[in-house]
């Protein structure tokens, strides 16, 4: 008995931290949103009326619908790729491009700006091969821009999912592989009967890194197109920034919040049952 509260007096400082910072502003967000306030007067009980605009007005509807489809942009990319690499890097020594991850995310943002604009890198690269036609701003095209988002955010993520990916092939026993070639596997049947199902766990622990920044979303965004042409990328958490800071709706911002941390576990409680 002695011996477990001594280990909760250890942990002790960490909790108090984290309820200061985390759980407490979790709390006071969860109240504030069911309140019309601006941030300094005194606030209005509107109960749930916060969260019945959230889920009726088209400009707070747009920017989830947005983030879902993020989510299948910031996960798909980076999983498929870092699979793929997994399973080509296997019989060999391994090899990890992992520069995005140190690129910080405003930087990088900034970079694939420049890359994108209407005279930048790719624009040439297309027009070099005769695509004059496909040329475009990518990132001030409506109907580009998402796609465009899309792909920055998997480009960041790609190193880290490959890295996971990669060290759960490399702890595979050799000799699951060996008894597959001697059933006549080819490589693809390694992959489906071998490869998959054994990192399972590790492609879980990717989709709910990624699904958890797509969802969360603010800095790439911010640097690249401020939500913009026209709302085609607004995003949960930029639109949450502009009802607090700029709007100075606060109850409304909070209610935002509210379902997007709820939209979050939705996304993720069946990825981590599905990894077990």
């Amino acid at each position: 008995m002695a011996g477990r509260w001594a280990g909760w007096l250890f942990v002790l400082p960490a909790l108090a931290v984290y309820g200061v910072f985390v759980l407490r502003p979790l709390a006071l967000t969860a109240q504030y949103s069911l309140y019309r306030w601006d941030g300094v007067g005194p606030s209005t009980w509107v109960g749930w009326d916060n969260y019945a605009a959230v889920f009726t007005d088209p400009d707070l509807v747009a920017p989830l619908a947005h983030a879902l489809l993020l989510v299948v942009a910031f996960a798909a990319g980076p999983v498929l790729l870092g699979l793929a690499l997994a399973a080509a890097v296997r019989p060999g020594p391994s090899l990890v491009l992992l520069l995005p991850q140190a690129v910080p995310p405003i930087a990088a943002g900034l970079a694939w700006s420049v890359l994108l604009s209407s005279t930048g890198a790719v624009n040439r690269s297309l027009e070099a091969v005769g695509l004059h036609g496909v040329a475009r701003t990518w990132l001030g095209d409506s109907s580009t821009a998402l796609a465009a988002v899309g792909v920055i955010g998997a480009w960041a993520l790609l190193g880290t999912c490959a890295l996971l990916l990669s060290a759960g092939v490399r702890r595979l026993d050799p000799a699951l592989y060996e008894a597959a070639r001697l059933d006549g596997a080819g490589r693809w049947r390694e992959f489906r009967a071998v490869t998959l199902p054994g990192v399972r766990r590790e492609v879980g622990v990717c989709v709910v890194i990624t699904s958890v920044a797509a969802l969360s979303s603010f800095d790439v965004v911010y640097v690249t197109t401020l939500g913009g042409p026209g709302g085609a990328t607004s995003v949960p958490a930029l639109e949450v920034f502009h009802l607090a800071f700029t709007e100075r709706r606060v109850g409304l911002a909070s209610a935002l919040a509210v379902v997007l941390v709820l939209l979050v576990l939705a996304v993720v409680a069946p990825v981590l049952r599905w990894s077990r």
